[in-house]
């Protein structure tokens, strides 16, 4: 792939680091796809801006570092991964491993190391043969023009990613949702008693089975609204086969003619 038609996503939460990054990359003829400086937007982002390569800091500030948000990002959309760091410390860099980089660059870096690294991610990258498992919760693109609202969560319920249409169903700044326990932003009710529905998400983490409520359910979101709903929960494997996620698929269901609202 020509450098000219690469585009790459930096994550890092250093403007002095990003504005060099940014110079080295648009002199070899790269695209910015985009600047985001914590890990958490990151995982959003990423399915958003679908990037070619995503440069991403290990100690990122905020609720997610680094490491954590490249785990996700390269399980769940398969965005290959490259590491830049000013960290030493051993322990913490053999962690990286799990998110699979292409590479570690160590701070101070020169425009030589930028650019071969980025040239060798990004063919080894397209190199890598694709597979049935590489997508777990299907093709980023795909999940983010699906009518239906898709939500991810971690073992602990907080919320790591949702699509647009999520966005629209809780009704609230997508700033407010990052890494928020679910029922902090909405919860599931039986439609005829107003019970609270017990965790879907809890139970599909905790026993790895999948959960459908398709009677007698709505969604109600913090600002009041509400939905009657499908949801279907499943957990979702890494490609070790261990637990990443939860997702949620939500759709709302319209009354058929002649039925009562």
């Amino acid at each position: 792939m020509p450098p000219s038609s690469s585009r790459i996503l930096i994550v890092e939460d250093d403007s002095i680091i990003t504005h060099l990054l940014a110079t080295m990359l648009q002199k070899k003829g790269y695209s910015v796809a985009g600047v985001i400086t914590t890990g958490e937007e990151a995982v959003i982002k990423s399915a958003e801006l679908d990037p070619d390569l995503i440069i991403m800091d290990v100690g990122l500030a905020g609720k997610m570092d680094g490491l954590e948000a490249a785990h996700y990002i390269f399980q769940l959309f398969s965005y290959p991964i490259l590491f830049v760091t000013g960290c030493t410390d051993e322990g913490k860099i053999s962690k990286a491993k799990f998110s699979q980089p292409y590479g570690v660059i160590f701070k101070p870096f020169t425009p030589i190391e930028i650019a071969t690294n980025v040239e060798l991610a990004i063919y080894n990258h397209s190199q890598r043969p694709k597979s049935a498992t590489q997508y777990p919760a299907g093709e980023p693109g795909k999940i983010k023009e699906m009518l239906d609202a898709v939500i991810m969560t971690d073992k602990r319920g907080r919320i790591i990613y949702f699509n647009p249409t999520a966005l629209w169903y809780v009704d609230i700044p997508a700033k407010d949702i990052y890494l928020k326990h679910w029922r902090e932003v909405m919860m599931f009710i039986n439609d005829k008693t107003d019970e609270q529905l017990k965790d879907p998400i809890a139970e599909s983490a905790t026993h790895m089975t999948g959960v459908i409520h398709d009677s007698n359910t709505a969604m109600v979101t913090t600002t009041s609204k509400r939905r009657k709903v499908r949801i279907n929960v499943r957990p979702l494997l890494d490609n070790r086969g261990q637990f990443l996620a939860v997702m949620v698929s939500i759709r709302e269901k319209t009354p058929k003619p002649g039925m009562p609202q």
